[in-house]
């Protein structure tokens, strides 16, 4: 996947109904008021990977550079750390999805309230250990992260 298509199916996820139920789309996981949308998977940090193959920094990367874009659209936000959401829920408090779910998966995101459309963006990467493969994910939602 390249920038223009992920900012491309960004832009579709702003203007499109949510899912009535949980569940799986064309783009991913999604349900009453947000999308979780896997943008691109590359194999994780491997001693026997071969040359050019993307790393977790090369995901990392190729996230900022979506960032870059949506910093020009819709202005520049710092990083948001998910772990004071992961000790809240630990402490029993409910988290709402999608905030829940994105908040085990990727330790920090990058969130945008995407102007005219009473919906918010945000970018995470999302990577279990050394042997899982580095995801960058999307989350379109209209519950407010704050």
């Amino acid at each position: 996947m390249n920038i223009a298509r992920c900012l491309d199916t960004i832009d579709r996820l702003c203007s499109r109904p949510f899912p009535a139920e949980h569940g799986w789309s064309d783009v991913g996981r999604g349900g009453p008021g947000y999308f979780m949308a896997e943008m691109a998977e590359w194999a994780a940090a491997d001693p026997d990977r071969g040359p050019g193959e993307p790393t977790a920094d090369d995901v990392e990367a190729f996230r900022e550079g979506i960032a870059q874009r949506l910093d020009e659209r819709w202005g520049e936000r710092p990083p948001w750390a998910m772990l004071t959401l992961r000790v809240r829920a630990e402490r029993g408090e409910e988290i709402p999805e999608p905030w829940a779910s994105i908040s085990t998966l990727a330790y920090d995101l990058r969130i945008w309230e995407a102007a005219g459309t009473g919906r918010w963006v945000a970018l995470g990467v999302a990577q279990g250990d050394e042997t899982a493969p580095a995801r960058l994910l999307a989350v379109v939602t209209e519950v407010d992260p704050e």
